[in-house]
């Protein structure tokens, strides 16, 4: 097991449910959980925010845990056991602005949200949004349409709604 500690973010990734068996205590980015911790069926985020992904290099499924307890890996709605690589993300309370493009490397009309969106379809009347750039902070988006399964895992889907993360805390 190992142990590091740091002052504003720490959590607990267990092999078995409701946070039994071998455990991995993490305070930073980590690419490779799974040479610590071979399956993850619980995790204690005591502080900080985390993105984490089922898949080496970012690929397949990624899910976000704020502070708290899940006891099983479909309490963070994720359909199997399986965690790579763990981002710990940075908050900021200055309000960041996050640019949307309708087509590909930023280009065609543009628009900036500062705030949180609920339903990009319903703000914007854009067919898709293809291209974006955050300024800075971090924005969590959300998907709805699966269009097809890209050869790393990941899905392509239609934002439906994005949130900045000073207000997911």
């Amino acid at each position: 097991m190992s142990l590091c500690k740091h002052l504003y973010c720490r959590s607990f990734f267990y092999e078995d449910k409701s946070f039994w068996g071998c455990c991995y205590e993490c305070s930073s980015d980590h690419l490779d959980l799974q040479s610590y911790v071979k399956q993850c069926n619980s995790i204690q985020v005591e502080k900080g925010s985390w993105m984490v992904s089922e898949k080496p290099n970012y690929s397949g499924h990624q899910y976000f845990l704020k502070r708290g307890d899940y006891s099983d890996f479909q309490k963070w709605l994720s359909l199997c056991d399986s965690i790579s690589i763990l981002h710990l993300l940075p908050t900021t309370h200055v309000i960041i602005p996050i640019c949307c493009s309708m087509k590909k490397e930023l280009q065609g009309q543009m628009l900036e949200f500062t705030d949180n969106c609920p339903s990009v379809p319903g703000y914007i009347h854009l067919p898709e949004i293809c291209s974006l750039n955050v300024l800075g902070g971090s924005w969590i988006l959300y998907e709805m349409e699966y269009r097809r399964v890209l050869d790393c895992g990941a899905v392509n889907a239609k934002i439906v709604s994005l949130q900045r993360m000073t207000d997911l805390h």
